[in-house]
């Protein structure tokens, strides 16, 4: 089974997840999301394979999280979820999916539970 990172290369959490995977003898398919974002449809999916509600993996101390005021409580799963689609910045990374399941490599280690 296909086991797939959400990937930063930037992100220092991201290559140490990757790095792991590699260490156990997986080479993921790495999607890197700044530039190919998921779409709302795979977004939703990872947020329930996570069992996250949409400001649960976002990333609340980037300056478009203020900007766009997305910590309005007022503000609905599909809109946080079309807020992640339109700057995928605000997505916590690394997220390492394999079919249904998912985990976030914060710390890398989370992943491990994945390679069962």
């Amino acid at each position: 089974m296909t086991i797939r990172i959400l990937h930063n290369p930037r992100c220092s959490k991201s290559r140490a997840t990757l790095a792991l995977l590699r260490e156990h003898g997986v080479e993921p398919d790495v999607c890197l999301y700044l530039d190919t974002p998921p779409d709302a449809a795979e977004l939703d999916r990872i947020l329930r394979a996570l069992d996250l509600q949409p400001r649960e993996l976002m990333r609340t101390g980037e300056a478009v999280y203020a900007e766009q005021r997305l910590d309005d409580p007022a503000l609905d799963r599909e809109a946080l979820i079309a807020a992640m689609v339109a700057h995928p910045i605000l997505i916590e990374r690394p997220i390492v999916l394999k079919g249904s399941r998912a985990a976030v490599g914060r710390p890398p280690e989370n992943v491990l539970s994945l390679l069962d």
